[in-house]
């Protein structure tokens, strides 16, 4: 079996992470089960930065695929950012030490809170989805008494060829302005007060599987930026967003960052601007698994389903985007293969990691891997069916660290109560 990181590898039957051995952190901590290889986060920064040496770069690390303090911790300890999406991020980001002169504000409904806590941090960038949000922003910088740095997120309408949710550079989706108006977008937005207009940003979607898509909506934006400076408006930033894939299935390809810098980077030079980059998936995707432990194994006349304690509430990419995850057991035992529905115990016919896989056989009790799951794993997560959420532990060479306790029952009802009343008996 190949990965796309090595922070995960079978030896002699045996996976381990970096140098613990899988099963024993199983046994240890129970499942389902999130572990994460920080070598393989750190590594996947780095092929990035080295990629782009030499050109002026912010690289903001897209923490909502994974949020938890440690990792944003190991990213920011090795020179990322942060893109964030909410004030909830905006305050784990800082909880983290991360550079506010390093995080960007991205999302279609900031608040006027979320906005002034940003403000007040010092953030590099909003990227601004809406003129209206323009308005927004320049209110609440007006009434602070400081200058607001925006870009505005243009929709470049581009085709990503990625999942009709993850598609975020065409016409009809939600985000950012489209390329036609984006001039008349940005005149409005200079009438404004305290807004420092510095910035042009697009992401057109995740994860993005050709470098034509990239190349095509730079040139685009290259042009805007060419016709926004003969309009003397100051822009020295060109955010790029995220979206580099990873590999899921062992047939699919993906580009190295070398070859998207060798696209991307003449386009960004000819500019002159500092570069952002909003990598998320490409650095969290496959430094992380999700443990499960086969519960029964139940044979019908139509198929064969290994029930696992694993479920949709704690990776909900299948449900959500049909997204595929390689499973494999934790110890190699047999060579046998067959077709199963590998599902969860959640009371939905939609929980499910896998439907009509072949994979190695497994028996009751034994461990699966779900591999690729440090993306939108955890930070998906739900407590559905009053489950709780799993532990996260972070290998280190062989050292291992718990970054998140498992939830305990009484996590579950934490901040909810029952009025008085209610204990009353109703009849009188």
């Amino acid at each position: 079996m190949t990965h796309d990181t090595d922070g995960f590898s079978y030896r002699d039957g045996e996976l381990y992470c970096e140098d613990v051995r899988v099963q024993d952190l199983c046994e240890q901590h129970g499942t389902p089960l999130y572990i994460y290889s920080h070598d393989a986060f750190v590594r996947r920064f780095k092929e990035i930065d080295d990629a782009f040496k030499g050109t002026p770069l912010v690289i903001a690390y897209a923490m909502k695929s994974n949020s938890n303090l440690a990792i944003l911790r190991a990213m920011a300890r090795h020179g990322a950012g942060a893109d964030i999406v909410s004030g909830g991020e905006l305050f784990r980001a800082l909880k983290a030490g991360v550079d506010p002169k390093k995080i960007v504000f991205a999302g279609v409904g900031k608040s006027d809170d979320e906005i002034s806590d940003a403000l007040d941090a010092g953030i590099l960038l909003f990227n601004v989805e809406s003129v209206a949000e323009a308005h927004a922003i320049s209110r609440v910088a007006q009434r602070k008494g400081v200058d607001a740095p925006i870009a505005l997120r243009i929709n470049p309408d581009v085709d990503a060829k990625t999942h009709q949710y993850t598609t975020t550079g065409k016409k009809g989706t939600k985000f950012g302005v489209d390329l036609d108006v984006a001039i008349e977008a940005y005149e409005e937005m200079r009438g404004l007060p305290n807004l420092d207009i510095c910035a042009v940003h697009a992401h057109i979607g995740s994860p993005v599987r050709s470098i034509d898509a990239y190349e095509e909506a730079l040139k685009r934006l290259v042009d805007l930026i060419d016709n926004l400076r003969a309009l003397n408006f100051d822009i020295r930033l060109l955010n790029f967003g995220g979206g580099l894939p990873i590999l899921y299935k062992d047939d699919e390809t993906a580009f190295h960052p070398d070859e998207y810098a060798a696209r991307v980077k003449p386009l960004v030079q000819r500019t002159g601007c500092v570069l952002i980059l909003e990598p998320g998936r490409f650095i969290s995707g496959n430094s992380g698994i999700l443990c499960t432990r086969v519960m029964f194994r139940k044979e019908t006349d139509h198929k064969t389903f290994v029930i696992v304690d694993g479920a949709m509430n704690d990776l909900i990419r299948p449900a959500l985007y049909d997204g595929y995850h390689r499973i494999h057991p934790v110890i190699e035992k047999s060579d046998e293969r067959e077709t199963v529905d590998v599902v969860g115990p959640v009371c939905e016919s939609g929980d499910f990691l896998a439907k009509g896989r072949e994979i190695m056989r497994a028996e009751q009790g034994e461990y699966l891997a779900v591999f690729s799951a440090g993306a939108y794993g955890f930070a998906m997560a739900s407590n559905y069916n009053s489950r709780p959420r799993t532990p996260e532990i972070m290998v280190v060479g062989d050292a291992t660290h718990v970054i998140r306790e498992r939830e305990s029952y009484e996590d579950l009802i934490r901040g909810e109560s029952i009025p008085d009343f209610l204990w009353n008996d109703p009849s009188k």
